[in-house]
C-alpha cells in the first residue's frame, strides 16, 4: 500500500470508510412442515417416487424476501434473506412433506439407489408478500411414471397455489406467511398427487 495513503487512513477525519452504520442481514428458515393433525393416506400402491431438483422461476434463485408494492413493483429486501434458496429450501420441505403423507413406499432423492418408477419435477414459481398483507406461493408439478428410456407416462400435471394472511408487521412477520403459503401450496400437490394416483396414466 502506498505509504501517503496509509498515513491518511490512521489520521481522525481522512478514514475511506462509509458513515452508514452496519446492518446486520436476518436470515429466515423456508420450512414448510405437514401438520400432525392431517392423518396419512392410504397408498395407492406400493410406488416409490424420485423427486428432481426442484427449478427456479426467474428471480426466484435469490434469497432476498420478495414483496410486491401497491403499484405492482417488486420490492427484493436488501438485509432479510431465507437461509438456503428459495428453491432448495422449499423442495426439502416438499420431499419431508411427502414423506410424512405415507403416499409412496419411499421418497427418493437424485443420486439415490431407491428404484424408482414415479418421478415428480416441480418448479418454484412464486414465493412473496403483496401490499395487501397477504402472502402466496405457487409451484408447478409433473408426475410421471417411466418405465425404461423409451417409455414415458403422464400420471399428472398441475399447479399448486397457495395464500397466507399475514399476522403482524415487519419482515419476521412476511417470512411466516410466506412458510404459511408454501405449507397452503404443498397441501394442494398432495390432494392433487393422491387424486392423481388414483386415475389411469396417460400417454405422453
Amino acid at each position: 500500500m502506498n505509504r501517503r495513503l496509509a498515513l491518511a487512513l490512521l489520521l481522525p477525519g481522512c478514514s475511506v470508510l462509509p458513515d452508514r452504520p452496519y446492518v446486520e442481514t436476518r436470515r429466515f428458515p423456508l420450512e414448510a412442515a405437514r401438520p400432525a393433525e392431517l392423518p396419512a393416506r392410504r397408498p395407492a400402491g406400493r410406488e416409490a417416487l424420485l423427486v428432481r431438483d426442484m427449478r427456479a422461476a426467474p428471480g426466484l434463485d435469490r434469497r432476498g424476501l420478495r414483496s410486491i408494492r401497491a403499484d405492482g413493483t417488486l420490492a427484493i429486501a436488501a438485509y432479510a434473506e431465507w437461509a438456503a434458496p428459495p428453491a432448495e429450501a422449499a423442495e426439502a420441505s416438499l420431499r419431508a412433506w411427502l414423506r410424512a403423507s405415507g403416499m409412496f413406499a419411499a421418497v427418493a432423492a437424485p443420486g439415490s439407489r431407491i428404484a424408482a418408477a414415479l418421478v415428480l419435477e416441480s418448479e418454484l414459481l412464486a414465493l412473496e408478500v403483496d401490499a395487501s398483507g397477504t402472502a402466496r406461493a405457487t409451484l408447478s408439478v409433473l408426475l410421471v411414471e417411466e418405465s425404461g428410456l423409451a417409455s414415458v407416462r403422464l400420471r399428472g400435471q398441475f399447479g399448486a397455489h397457495g395464500t397466507a394472511a399475514r399476522q403482524g408487521e415487519g419482515e419476521a412477520a412476511d417470512a411466516r406467511a410466506m412458510v404459511a403459503a408454501l405449507g397452503a401450496a404443498l397441501a394442494v400437490m398432495e390432494a392433487e398427487l393422491a387424486a392423481a394416483l388414483n386415475r389411469q396414466p396417460l400417454p405422453r
